[in-house]
C-alpha cells in the first residue's frame, strides 16, 4: 500500500497558531521533507517532537521529488513543510505534487496560515473577489506589463514583496494610479505586527521615509468602474537611475557609502549594483577615470 504525501500548513510567525492536526501528522510520518532542515527542527523541539528530516527546497526539488515518490510508492508517509505558511503557495511544493499524482500517489493538505488571506481580511479592502499575484518581476517590460495588468482588474490584488524592493514596487504603482486604495501589512502574526492603510501614493510616500524589515504583503483595491482600463504599452517602466539618486544624497549632505547604501534601498538593488552604475556613469563623463 502507497504511502500518503501531507502538505503541512506552519505557523507564519507565531507557533501557537500551528493546528493539532499540524503536531499529529508531523509526529506520525516517516519523514518530514523541509525547506529549512534547521528552522524546522526549531519548530519540532518546540513542540517535542522526534522526526527525521530531509531538505527540500527549490535548489534541489527536482533531484529529491523522483526519491520522495519512491518513498511513497514504498509505503512512506511524508510531510512537506515550507520555512512558513503553505507548501506550494510562493513556495516549494507544485513539483512534488504534480510529480506524485502522476503516479497515482495519494495527497493531503493540513491547513495552516497563509500570509497573503491574512493580509486580505485585515486590509480593509473588497474580499468579494481578489487575485493572489505573488512577487512582481523585478525589472524590464515584463514587470510594467505585470503590474499594469494587475491594475486593471476590478478584483482585489494581493501581492508579496521583499523590504528592500517594497518602495520601488510602491513608487511604480503610485506613478500609475497614485489614488488607489491599498494596505501593506508587515510582520504578520509576529511581535512587530503593523498594518498600513492609505492610497499607494500616501504609502510611498510613508516607507519612503523609514527602514523597511521583515515578510511583506501588499493589498490593492481593484480598479472601480470609473476608471479606465490601463493599456500595456509597449515600453517598459522608466529604470531608476542610481547614480543619480547617489549624486542627490550626497548633496543633501550623506557621505558617499551611506548615499549608495540609501539608493540600494530606495530602488531596491543591490549596493553592488548601485555602485557599478556610479562607477560606469563616472566612467561616460570622464573615460580617464578608472
Amino acid at each position: 500500500m502507497p504511502g500518503k504525501l501531507y502538505l503541512v500548513g506552519t505557523p507564519i510567525g507565531n507557533l501557537e497558531d500551528i493546528s493539532f492536526r499540524a503536531l499529529k501528522v508531523l509526529k506520525e510520518v516517516d519523514l518530514i521533507l523541509a525547506e529549512d532542515t534547521r528552522r524546522t527542527r526549531g519548530l519540532l523541539s518546540h513542540f517535542d517532537i522526534q522526526a527525521s528530516l530531509r531538505s527540500y527546497h527549490e535548489h534541489n526539488e527536482r533531484n529529491m521529488a523522483p526519491k520522495a515518490v519512491a518513498w511513497l510508492q514504498e509505503g512512506q508517509n511524508l510531510a512537506l513543510v515550507t520555512d512558513a505558511g503553505l507548501p506550494g503557495i510562493s513556495d516549494p511544493g507544485q513539483y512534488l505534487v504534480q510529480q506524485a499524482l502522476e503516479k497515482g500517489l495519494p495527497v493531503e493538505a493540513v491547513p495552516g496560515p497563509t500570509a497573503f488571506a491574512l493580509a486580505l481580511v485585515v486590509s480593509g479592502l473588497s474580499t468579494e473577489r481578489f487575485t493572489f499575484w505573488g512577487f512582481p518581476p523585478r525589472r524590464g517590460k515584463e514587470r510594467r506589463q505585470f503590474l499594469m495588468t494587475a491594475l486593471s482588474r476590478p478584483e482585489t490584488g494581493i501581492f508579496y514583496e521583499a523590504p528592500t524592493r517594497l518602495i520601488r514596487t510602491l513608487n511604480d504603482l503610485a506613478s500609475l494610479v497614485p489614488g488607489r486604495p491599498a494596505a501593506v501589512a508587515r510582520e504578520l502574526t509576529k511581535v512587530y505586527e503593523e498594518v498600513q492603510r492609505g492610497s499607494l501614493a500616501e504609502l510611498a510616500q510613508a516607507f519612503s521615509q523609514r527602514e523597511i524589515k521583515g515578510e511583506i504583503c501588499l493589498v490593492v483595491a481593484g480598479r472601480p468602474p470609473e476608471e479606465k482600463e490601463l493599456l500595456v504599452p509597449a515600453t517598459s517602466l522608466p529604470q531608476p537611475d542610481p547614480a543619480s539618486l547617489v549624486s542627490k544624497l550626497q548633496a543633501k549632505g550623506y557621505g558617499r557609502k551611506q548615499s549608495m547604501r540609501e539608493a540600494a534601498r530606495r530602488l531596491g538593488i543591490s549596493r553592488r549594483e548601485v555602485y557599478q552604475k556610479v562607477v560606469a556613469e563616472k566612467q561616460k563623463q570622464d573615460p580617464n577615470t578608472t
